[in-house]
């Protein structure tokens, strides 16, 4: 309960305080119930003992009592009700925006190395839970309350009955401990195996294009089956547990309850309790055993729940279990565009991709990098934007160390544009305005057509309000390249990287991008990836990578003349055209 305590207070101070106000009200409200709980089984006995008498108009009286008090318990649930949304709301909206970013600050190799759904089961399923023990763990509390009052109740009737209902709620209650204790551990495990198949399902969903191009539902499928299989047996095991003890804690609440009717018959039989109080003590038994045993397994249902997710969701956001990238705090307001690598060595699980790289890149000017596929080509890039720390060596922007360079001052001027740029499922308006808030219509009309897009834009029915699917899927290929392009001038920043921008399209729209290059270069630093090299024929410079190493620079017409490597592939090209 202590470990309990401290989450709640953290979770609070960060993310509920601003909702303080229903919170209160619930408090208001749910004291009222302490009232209800502990009057209605004393007025329940009163209209018994006033029926059995023959006293009809009081027990009418009584009756007409008893429904008003209900009538005001309805109303202080639905209050609570209300107010427990307000509050669970906001709060979990405060927990998932604050894990979203966290998410996003994670290092790639993080990010690349866990399944979606370990993510995505915390920023939905965990969040949820967590916000729960406010008010859920509010009305138990009040429940808890109105029990002790009762139990005080009884115990200025008949100290006998208060000791036996005393005893009998603490053996429930040391059952029902265990219980949440055996479950808990199941649940755990059960989560985990949550995490995978909310992983599996995102990717069914993603990748169903070309599970069915690949005619391979049956094996993916199997796979799935394979993964749910193994979360629903957690899950049975769990339930199985917590059926288990709730069919043995019911058995003894059931001989504890007999064992209490015994208990006043003796009491009644030696003069000690009239027959009117016994009943009023046995309408208290199902405050003090059945609501008091719910009572507790419900708030270790709700510990269990709370603790065990945010164990989850801070390993996230305290850096626990996740590592996280690291930036320095040194901000460039302005850049030139110029960078620099110098002998760097990096690679993906020891596997060596740069190997003591070193190229240097001039403001203003436009390059090509051709390589092999695997000699390292995105990688540059990935490093350039800092998704992934260097082994060696250094990388410097504008004469900065990019290790001393804040987020911004590296991602807030580097726009990459890769061969199957990410869509949102947003307008075409909203896909651009994501990385300006402010842009204007003109300046996103201006982006488009140094882009190329406009006119294919003008022939939609709803034009740049039109919806164009998860992933751009309502878009082609060479739309979707133009599309980035367009965010890419919006952002404005001085260095914009094409990686493999055309590779995979058409001549005719392999030209549109192409004009879309040439409207770009003078203003920025551009660096193409190249698989056709008849986009980086007119670049300032070409670099040629091997083996993770610059071997070869010039232009187009020097490379042709110097290097065979070089004119092959150029001749290759020339070969598949015709």
């Amino acid at each position: 309960m202590r470990e309990t305590y401290k989450n709640i207070k953290k979770v609070y101070k960060k993310y509920g305080r601003e909702h303080k106000a229903a919170l209160i009200r619930i408090l208001v409200f749910s004291i009222f119930g302490i009232f209800t709980n502990i009057v209605l089984p004393l007025l329940s006995a009163k209209f018994i003992i006033h029926f059995t008498e023959s006293k009809f108009e009081q027990a009418i009286y009584m009756a007409l009592v008893i429904m008003a008090v209900y009538m005001m318990e309805n109303i202080k649930i639905l209050m609570i009700r209300k107010n427990n949304q307000v509050f669970r709301r906001g709060t979990v909206r405060n927990i998932q925006m604050s894990l979203g970013r966290e998410i996003l600050s994670l290092d790639q190799k993080t990010l690349d190395s866990n399944s979606s759904g370990t993510f995505i089961q915390r920023l939905t399923n965990d969040t949820e839970k967590m916000s729960r023990i406010f008010t859920n763990g509010m009305v138990i509390i009040i429940k808890f309350l109105s029990a002790i009052g009762s139990f005080i109740a009884i115990l200025i009737i008949d100290y006998h009955m208060f000791l036996y209902y005393f005893i009998a709620s603490l053996i429930l209650t040391v059952l029902n401990y265990i219980k949440s204790e055996k479950v808990g551990e199941k649940d755990k495990e059960y989560r985990k195996e949550s995490d995978i198949v909310a992983g599996m399902t995102g990717e069914l969903v993603r990748g169903a294009m070309d599970i069915k191009m690949l005619y391979a539902k049956t094996s993916f499928m199997k796979n799935l089956d394979e993964k749910i299989h193994n979360m629903n047996e957690k899950n049975f095991e769990m339930r199985n547990i917590d059926m288990n003890y709730n069919l043995y804690i019911g058995f003894i609440k059931n001989i504890l309850e007999f064992i209490s009717v015994l208990v006043l018959f003796i009491l009644i039989k030696d003069n000690i309790l009239t027959v009117a109080i016994a009943i009023a003590l046995y309408n208290y038994r199902n405050t003090v055993l059945t609501n008091f045993m719910e009572i507790v397994s419900e708030l270790l249902e709700e510990c269990k729940n709370f603790n065990i997710s945010c164990e989850r969701v801070f390993s996230i956001i305290n850096n626990k279990e996740f590592k996280k990238e690291s930036f320095g705090k040194e901000d460039l307001t302005q850049i030139d565009g110029n960078f620099e690598f110098k002998n760097v060595t990096f690679g993906y699980d020891n596997n060596i991709v740069l190997n003591g790289l070193s190229l240097k890149i001039e403001s203003g000017k436009t390059y090509g990098i051709v390589g092999k596929s695997g000699s390292g080509k995105t990688t540059i890039f990935n490093l350039l934007n800092k998704l992934y720390d260097i082994q060696s060596g250094t990388i410097l922007i504008d004469g900065k160390n990019i290790k001393d360079l804040s987020e911004k001052a590296i991602r807030g001027n580097i726009t990459v544009i890769s061969q199957n740029p990410y869509i949102f499922n947003m307008s075409i308006k909203d896909n651009i305005k994501l990385v300006k808030e402010d842009v204007t219509e003109e300046e996103i009309k201006n982006a488009c057509q140094l882009a190329c897009l406009d006119d294919y834009i003008e022939t939609l029915p709803d034009r740049y309000d039109t919806m164009i699917g998860e992933g751009g899927v309502n878009l082609s290929g060479g739309q979707r390249q133009r599309l980035a392009i367009a965010r890419a001038l919006v952002q404005n920043t001085k260095i914009i990287l094409f990686d493999e921008a055309t590779s995979a399209l058409d001549n005719e729209t392999q030209s549109k991008i192409q004009k879309a290059i040439d409207n770009l270069k003078g203003n920025y630093t551009i660096i193409i990836i190249a698989h056709r090299l008849s986009t980086i024929m007119n670049c300032h410079k070409i670099f040629i990578l091997e083996d993770g190493k610059i071997t070869h620079s010039g232009t187009h017409k020097d490379l042709m003349k110097n290097n065979a490597y070089y004119k092959k592939l150029c001749e290759t090209e020339l070969l598949e055209k015709k």
